[in-house]
């Protein structure tokens, strides 16, 4: 039997779940479906969200899963496109009571095709923004990555290397990382 999977999240000591779990019970009584409540109480700059982990677990084939508002699922429209769609395969519906996006109707599932070309219009922006500010650094002369380790550095690394001092210590001593270390020796076995 299908079931109602309820997710409420606040991000502040001021925010009151009580307006998102009453929407909620309100909802899973009118459709008459028994209903499981997850609710999680954190910053919204955490990512790590155990509850939202354990109610897409628990959502299966048939169910629904119900939030009072987009927001409160999600911050970004690719994020909140990646969770539906996450759902979608498993065969769960989806619902925003304040925000009347309901995919168990057809103009859900239209608005749905919508979220993803804005979805996909929002990972283009940001590229696009991401390539100009490089292209503008480059313009100012500076470059992305790690600065280039002078010869003088490479010598004192082969030298340190050779006298059996570990990859580790001369990656610190250097504030380089172990894999330069590596790739400098490498270079330069046959010198």
């Amino acid at each position: 039997m299908a079931r109602l999977i309820g997710y409420a999240r606040v991000s502040t000591d001021e925010q009151n779940l009580d307006m998102q779990q009453q929407a909620i019970e309100k909802y899973a009584a009118e459709k008459g479906l028994d209903f499981i409540m997850y609710v999680e109480k954190i910053s919204t700059r955490k990512t790590d969200r155990k509850e939202l982990e354990n109610a897409l677990k628990a959502a299966a084939k048939g169910d629904v899963f119900v939030v009072y508002k987009l927001d409160r699922l999600a911050r970004s429209t690719k994020e909140l496109y990646q969770l539906t769609e996450q759902l979608k395969e498993k065969g769960v519906e989806f619902v925003s009571i304040h925000d009347s996006f309901d995919t168990t109707t057809p103009t859900g599932k239209a608005m749905f095709g919508m979220l993803a070309v804005f979805a996909e219009f929002e990972r283009d922006i940001i590229q696009q923004r991401t390539l100009a500010g490089l292209e503008a650094a480059r313009k100012r002369g500076k470059t992305g990555g790690r600065p280039k380790v002078d010869s003088k550095t490479k010598q004192r690394v082969i030298t340190l290397y050779r006298a059996n001092e570990s990859a580790t210590d001369i990656a610190k001593e250097y504030g380089i990382s172990r894999a330069t270390v590596y790739n400098i020796i490498n270079e330069n076995r046959n010198t």
